[in-house]
């Protein structure tokens, strides 16, 4: 990019610094190496994974929401041991380089680290299957530092309907309000990436603050099921919650999704699902040798970064990469030191500094922000939630 713009962008990082949305490292570590960060030493930088220090550095990022996902084939207890591991691991992450990263669980714990020069460490839990229809797990995951959840993953759950999945419920189910409102009174953000449309909209009727989509873009530019309709979009400013772009080349290329769709037939004639996380990455992984897969651009991200501020507007809009969750990336986006290079492009449109400041960590902040204060004020009002789904007495589930 042309020196003064390189400049700019610079400038504006030391300001605004990146808060992402979401990024499966954690994963990655236990796959690659079984939790141990002596093997996958981030400092050393020249990982084969998407993150380290000195890519996270040079990205300008300066929060990052730790995905603690486990996958949806997971179920029941294991799918609570497993992202209790994944907790862990981003606990022994933090204090493997104290220097560089700092556990954070509010937005004054985001912000001291920032003014203290450190990367501010937050979890997110990938998937309702995390919690086992439990909202006792889901508060002792909140009691751990964990700061989201994803609703769904690709699979529904007995109380809400997944994106990728056939609708059983047509949304939420009386135990997924009851999950929503729970979150709202711990002071949880309620992720509305993975979930069916039928599913955002019944948490938006019942949030009492605002909700994320940690990592999900604009479904009228690209028509996947993961992306956000406009008409959601649209409701973002009533109810203050954030888009948080992602950069997944099959949510934000039309071509890259129309390859996907073949692979997702040609993965099923071997028995294979499109929702199986592992199973199915494994596979596209493969296939890409014999069918190559177009390649998404870092233009397209530029596309539902503009689709999403024109329709939701500036003010409900983030950055959520996704990085290390999939296996390719953009061109120009191709790890988490690619930040600056979206940042100049949409400089490039017209993007003002301070449009740019809310994009990258000003809007996600604010919404930390109020869904401490509104939590509060739901504490102060009304008392735990139920403990587990049985305890709808006579009521349908």
């Amino acid at each position: 990019m042309p020196d003064d713009t390189a400049a700019r962008i610079r400038s504006l990082l030391g300001r605004h610094p990146v808060l992402d949305g979401h990024n499966d490292l954690p994963w990655e570590a236990r796959e690659r190496a079984a939790y141990d960060w002596e093997r996958l030493d981030l400092a050393a930088g020249d990982l084969p994974t998407h993150t380290d220090l000195p890519r996270l550095r040079a990205g300008g990022v300066g929060a990052q929401f730790w995905s603690v996902f486990v996958p949806s084939t997971l179920a029941g207890e294991a799918a609570v041991t497993a992202t209790l591991e994944q907790v862990d691991a981003v606990h022994a992450m933090v204090a493997r380089w104290p220097g560089d990263l700092a556990l954070a669980t509010t937005r004054g714990e985001v912000e001291a680290a920032l003014a203290g020069g450190r990367i501010a460490s937050l979890m997110g839990a990938e998937g309702g299957h995390s919690i086992d229809s439990s909202l006792g797990t889901l508060r002792m995951l909140f009691a751990l530092g964990v700061r989201y959840l994803t609703l769904t993953h690709n699979d529904n759950v007995p109380w809400a309907d997944s994106a990728t999945d056939e609708p059983v419920l047509g949304g939420l189910s009386p135990f997924g309000h009851e999950v929503v409102r729970e979150m709202n009174r711990l002071g949880m953000l309620v992720d509305l990436s993975h979930v069916s449309a039928a599913t955002m909209r019944d948490a938006l009727d019942t949030a009492e603050a605002p909700v994320v989509f940690s990592h999900s873009s604009a479904r009228a530019v690209c028509d996947h099921p993961r992306n956000v309709p406009d008409d959601v979009l649209g409701r973002l400013a009533g109810n203050g919650g954030v888009c948080m772009v992602t950069f997944v080349p099959k949510f934000v290329s039309p071509a890259v999704r129309e390859w996907d769709l073949e692979a997702a037939d040609a993965a099923a004639a071997e028995g294979i699902s499109s929702s199986d996380f592992v199973a199915y990455t494994a596979f596209t992984a493969a296939r890409r040798a014999t069918h190559p897969a177009p390649a998404a651009t870092l233009d397209d991200v530029v596309a539902h970064v503009e689709h999403v501020r024109e329709v939701a507007g500036v003010e409900h809009i983030g950055l959520g990469g996704d990085y290390d969750g999939v296996d390719v990336q953009p061109a120009g986006l191709e790890d988490v030191s690619g930040y600056p290079r979206l940042l100049a492009a949409l400089a490039d449109r017209g993007w003002s500094d301070a449009d740019l400041g809310a994009l990258t960590s000003g809007n996600a902040l604010r919404v930390l922000g109020e869904t401490e204060r509104r939590a509060g004020e739901i504490a102060a009002t009304r008392g735990p939630g139920l403990a587990r789904i049985e305890d709808l007495d006579g009521v349908p589930v």
